[in-house]
């Protein structure tokens, strides 16, 4: 089986939440709003072993197990653009774009035997899937695929990293544990979302206050953008909440 596809520039696939690996996520902070996601993912479900290989295996209940996949994220609303994208549709960091970016359509956070429906454009959508368009998967395996490994390594290498993170706020967060099976027994699935200032002191190499410097002005152009919007409410709740410890870094 082949399948073609080729960007056509339409820009609709940069809106909304952006994955990022750690790296990404330090290197673009004076540019994208921050946070942790915590998406649970049931034995039952086909990407369950390949998430607990990238996340984590937390134990519910003594005879319940989720995977979670714990994801450094630009955190935007589904509604508002990507803060890179032009007028014309094109990016403005297109030659230093982020690993997930570089990637699409294909995405690691599946195995590479699961790719084939990320090809179908989502409607509004005007990608070329035509006979036109480029071969780019075949029998199951990606052509073009040095992005892809690329950002699978950068998952994989920070994986160990990020299961120490996340047993730790598990100890010290029993509310979060809460919030986990919450999500996950609810019909469709769910995120849990985390203030990306925890998993800071996880991350020694990094100058707090640095970040926090370059961080601050972003949430807060997204305190703006969310604050009239009743749609957004939640998202400006974690915007507010994620300054709060922002400014007491920029302070010390």
């Amino acid at each position: 089986m082949e399948l073609n596809f080729d960007c056509t520039i339409c820009g609709k696939c940069c809106y909304g939440q952006i994955p990022l690996t750690i790296e990404d996520a330090i290197t673009y902070a004076d540019r994208f709003p921050l946070a942790i996601t915590w998406t649970p993912v049931g034995v039952e479900n086909k990407y369950f072993e390949h998430t607990t290989r990238l996340g984590s295996l937390i134990s519910l209940t003594k005879r319940k197990n989720i995977g979670v996949r714990i994801t450094p994220t630009a955190y935007i609303p589904p509604s508002l653009p990507c803060p890179e994208l032009a007028e014309d549709n094109k990016c403005n960091i297109h030659d230093n774009k982020p690993s997930r970016c570089r990637t699409m359509p294909f995405s690691p956070y599946r195995n590479e035997t699961h790719q084939a429906d990320l090809l179908i454009p989502r409607e509004g959508w005007e990608c070329d899937t035509s006979a036109e368009a480029p071969v780019v998967y075949r029998d199951g395996k990606i052509i073009k695929r040095q992005d892809f490994e690329t950002e699978f390594d950068a998952l994989l290498g920070q994986s160990d990293h990020l299961r120490r993170y996340a047993d730790w706020l598990l100890d010290s967060a029993p509310a979060l544990m809460r919030e986990l099976k919450r999500t996950a027994k609810q019909k469709g699935g769910g995120q849990v979302i985390v203030s990306f200032f925890s998993l800071l002191p996880h991350l020694p190499d990094v100058d707090v206050k640095d970040f926090a410097t370059k961080q601050l002005p972003i949430i807060n152009e997204y305190i703006e953008k969310t604050s009239k919007v009743s749609a957004l409410k939640i998202y400006h709740k974690h915007y507010k909440e994620y300054a709060l410890g922002l400014e007491k870094a920029v302070k010390n």
